[in-house]
Formats: C-alpha cells, structure tokens, sequence
C-alpha cells in the first residue's frame, strides 16, 4: 500500500517518529509539497495525508486508486469534503489533540499583556534596574486578574478548557455559543449573548470555528461595544477579526491591547495592519504545536488510519 505525506515539517520537524505510519506500508514523506507537484507525488497513492496543502476538485479527480486522506489538523478546509466523496475517497481530521496547548497558550499571551514580562526583563538586562534609585520600577502598569470577567465565545473543548484555567485565577466567567450543552461546575459562569458578553467582559477570548456566519464576528461594531479597558485574545481562526477595524480600535485606544496567535492570512502579507498596531501581541500561529499535542496529533492520525483499515472508520468528516 503507497502512502504519501504531502507536507509532513509542520508536523515533524524532526523530533518525532513516523514509524506509526511506516507500519501500514510504503511511505514517502515530503517536507513540503506546491500545487504543480501534488499529482505527480499522490499518484497511485491510496493513502494521502496533508496539513495545508489543497487538495481540490481537480486534483481528486486526476487521483485514480486514492482511497483516503488525512487531514493532520483540526481544519479540514484544505480539502474539498464533496469532491472526496463524490470519488469515494474518506476523509478524516483530528479534532482532540490541542485542547490543553491552546488554553495554555490563552493565559500565556493574557499573562504577557497583564505584566509584560519580556519588556521588563529586556530592561534589566539592559541596566535599566542596577541603575535605578528604587528597588522596583515597572514600565507598563500591572494588571491582576482576579475578579475580572472573561468572556468566552464558542464553548466547546478548548472554550472549557479555558474556564476552567480562568476559574483558577478567580475569574467571572461568561460564555457564549449556538450549542451550548452543559453548564460546567465553575464558581462563578454564566451563559450570555455575544452583546452582553462583548460589553461585560475584561477579556473576550475567541474559540469558535470560522465559517460564514463567524467570519468578520469582530469588527468595528462589534470592538465599539467593547469596554475600552479590555483585552482581545484570538487563538482560534484568524478570519474571525477584521484586521483593519481591530487595528483601528488599537490604535484610537478604544480597547486596551489584543494578542493573537491566528492572521486572516498566514504567513501574513507585511502591510497587515496588525503588525504595527498599538499594544498587540502577534505570535506565528504557534498555541498548536508544543511537543505533547504534536505527539497526541501523530498518535491519532495513526489511530484513524488504523481504524478506516479495520473498517471502522473515525472522526470521518462528513458532508
């Protein structure tokens, strides 16, 4: 059986194994794969795996044999779903591996815009402390999170996850989402509509998917409704955001700074607005991929290719 990982770096730099894969058959690995060079290598594949590189209406078809492709990421955008089935091809994503790296990631760039960690180490080890006439100094002011509401838009694994991180820090916690299932058993959470949310919260952290009716979900309008105190922290899906109207916002300080980890466009174009925006954190879309979640990600796509050989197949995305 021939399978080929289209673009395997992202997920194995190099300090990971393959050899879950190695098991099933004849695996060419590629670090790397361009749009001119996609058939060529998937030819007579059965297995192909990919995490950016597209596969689309007229790549399938010029796939004879593929039978399989997985996804090596949670967004499955990459792959044209109806297509895949319209050639019998399954198509499965990995949906669990990062919850606990991405909420971990939330309290790392919140942490960073309440402190500013860096900038005061930058400062000391650039002298600015041996020749103070104080014992202390700080150069931004300090933020305690202690009863302040974050508000937490889409409530699933991840959205929990980060309630139940901001309940530790003794947070009010609000949340919003169209599904909303159980409540979790936090000290003080409420269920609230995006507008409450948006103009109660100190900071408003985004975990919801992007798809049409989320896409744009923060604009002028809504950064308006915001308290010009608050934080905005994006770790989910950079289409979320208007990028001018947030940079705007910044800018004319009606909120107080943002950090995110997720662009509209990745890598980004230079002129995005948000790179040079007032009091923002931008890091390269990084919340993803500590060593443990990559690992877990290898571990299931290794468990759904198992699994669709068995005839069993799992976390199969469906049209």
């Amino acid at each position: 059986m021939k399978i080929v990982v289209l673009d395997g770096y992202t997920l194995n730099p190099g300090d990971l194994s393959w050899d879950g894969l190695n098991a099933f058959g004849d695996v060419s690995i590629y670090d790397y794969t361009s749009a001119d060079q996609i058939v060529a290598r998937a030819r007579g594949a059965e297995i192909l795996f990919t995490n950016k590189t597209p596969l689309q209406a007229a790549t399938l078809a010029q796939l004879d044999g593929l039978t399989y492709i997985g996804v090596l990421a949670t967004g499955y955008n990459v792959v044209d779903v109806k297509a895949a089935a319209e050639h019998g091809v399954t198509v499965t994503n990995i949906p669990t591996y990062g919850t606990n790296s991405v909420a971990q990631m939330v309290f790392a760039l919140l942490l960073e815009l309440c402190h500013h960690v860096h900038l005061h180490s930058d400062a000391v080890l650039a002298g600015e402390w041996s020749t103070n006439r104080d014992f202390c100094f700080w150069k931004t002011p300090l933020i305690e999170l202690q009863g302040k509401t974050i508000g937490i838009v889409g409530f699933g694994r991840i959205g929990r996850q980060v309630a139940k991180i901001a309940d530790a820090f003794g947070m009010r916690v609000l949340a919003q989402d169209k599904f909303q299932g159980p409540a979790p058993d936090l000290a003080d959470f409420r269920w609230a509509e995006l507008d409450e949310l948006l103009a109660q919260s100190d900071v408003v952290s985004l975990h919801c998917p992007l798809f049409p009716d989320t896409a744009g979900l923060i604009s002028k309008e809504s950064l308006a409704r915001m308290k010009s105190s608050a934080f905005l922290i994006n770790t989910s899906r950079g289409g979320l955001i208007v990028d001018q109207d947030l940079a705007d916002a910044l800018d004319q300080n009606r909120i107080a700074g943002a950090a995110l980890d997720v662009l509209s466009v990745e890598p980004p174009p230079a002129d995005n607005p948000l790179l040079k925006a007032r009091n923002i954190l931008v890091t390269p879309h990084i919340s993803w991929a500590t060593a443990e979640a990559r690992a877990r990600l290898m571990g299931i796509a290794v468990d759904n290719l198992n699994a669709y050989l068995a005839g069993k197949p799992i976390n199969v995305i469906r049209i």
